[in-house]
């Protein structure tokens, strides 16, 4: 199989290393493959790809859509280094509040599925990085919210802590306030 399915801490978060094969011209290596995808039980179908690029330091995130337009993503980092997090927001979760965090980068070549239910965010760990991510659902405006970076009761150790922040990550609040909103 081309790809290496390992279970995180928060077991519907799924961290898929990819078989890749190198030499020296360059490498090849499939991202992703339905029929293997779904035989590990991640059985999505994908409809909108993304695609970003930011600097050492940035911070984006914790970001997540309510229903209808809740998302399940696939994240990879295809240039630089980038610490990835995904929050469980479930409100009947054993693991409520609680995170995983991996590193992914160009040079590692891992993904992470990111189910519906969880906030995701990322922060740039190298002079800048490119991200790019699969999501089954569209982007809905009217439907997006988010957690605060540093929310207290979530905890997250960021790596870097000269960061970088968007105007309008800056106004997110506390997973609490959202405890009796969130639905997914």
């Amino acid at each position: 199989m081309p790809f290496e399915f390992q279970r995180t801490k928060i077991p519907d978060v799924v961290l898929i290393k990819p078989q890749v094969f190198e030499d020296d011209r360059g490498f090849f290596m499939e991202t992703y493959k339905k029929p293997d995808f779904k035989k590990a039980g991640i059985d999505v179908d994908f409809v909108q790809m993304n695609h970003s690029k930011s600097a050492k330091g940035v911070i984006r995130g914790l970001h997540f859509q309510y229903k209808p337009y809740a998302q399940s993503k696939l994240v990879r980092c295809i240039a630089g280094k980038i610490f990835d997090v995904a929050v469980d927001i479930r409100k009947d979760s054993k693991t409520f509040g609680k995170y995983v965090s991996v590193e992914l980068s160009g040079e590692n070549k891992h993904l992470l599925f990111i189910p519906k239910g969880f906030a995701h965010g990322f922060q740039v760990i190298t002079k800048e990085a490119e991200i790019e991510y699969l999501v089954d659902n569209e982007y809905a405006s009217e439907h997006e919210s988010g957690i605060i970076w540093n929310d207290e009761n979530i905890g997250i150790e960021w790596p870097i802590h000269n960061i970088i922040i968007s105007k309008k990550d800056k106004k997110l609040t506390s997973l609490n306030n959202f405890k009796n909103s969130i639905n997914f």
